[in-house]
């Protein structure tokens, strides 16, 4: 699930990439003097935190490399987080009435020059699909660092092994990993131990 995850990680990235470099809101403004001049602005230009979300979410895919348990729960709380944001980035271009104002300040230009405002919606859906990717990521993350306890446990220490073979004696079945412990401990793992009566 992990793999899965990080992969889900890079996909929201580049779907952020891609939308920064869109358009999302073209401008038209006039002076009266001259002919009117139409400014288009990229999802980059509309929202600085498009390209920096996307580096965090490259980072946090990498980190998913690094860490486990609680580390794991972190970044995958942060990766929850960055949807957050990001789905509003998305939604507000598609839910605002008049982007004008905004626009006309983004391109430095007086509002009363505008004469027309329109805009884009595939980079604010490319925002919206990476939202969803790092979302469905963060899930599979938090799942893993729960269920990751067990597959760490074939990893342990050889000590932690040994120890472990000493106190299995409510453990029939073996691995072949524990078998060997159990010889290299001078137990026999094919011997079963009598239950002491009374217990």
């Amino acid at each position: 699930m992990i793999r899965i995850g990080q992969l889900l990680l890079v996909v929201a990235a580049l779907l952020l990439w891609g939308g920064s470099r869109l358009v999302w809101v073209s401008v038209t403004s006039s002076d009266g003097l001259g002919q009117p001049k139409t400014i288009t602005l990229t999802g980059a230009d509309w929202s600085n935190a498009l390209l920096p979300l996307a580096v965090l979410l490259l980072a946090a895919a990498v980190a998913g490399l690094a860490v486990r348990g609680w580390g794991l729960r972190a970044v995958a709380l942060l990766i929850a987080i960055v949807t957050l944001l990001l789905g509003y980035l998305g939604v507000s271009l598609i839910v605002t009435p008049d982007v004008g104002p905004r626009a006309a300040d983004l391109a430095q230009l007086p509002v009363a020059s505008l004469v027309a405002s329109s805009r884009q919606y595939v980079g604010a859906g490319l925002t919206v699909a990476a939202a969803v990717c790092a979302l469905v990521a963060a899930v599979l993350l938090m799942r893993s660092a729960g269920s990751g306890r067990g597959a760490l446990a074939k990893y342990a220490a050889p000590a932690a092994r040994r120890s472990a073979v000493r106190s299995a004696d409510a453990d029939p079945a073996l691995s072949e990993r524990g078998m060997w412990d159990a010889l290299d401990e001078g137990v026999d793992p094919t011997e079963r131990r009598p239950e002491t009566e009374g217990r």
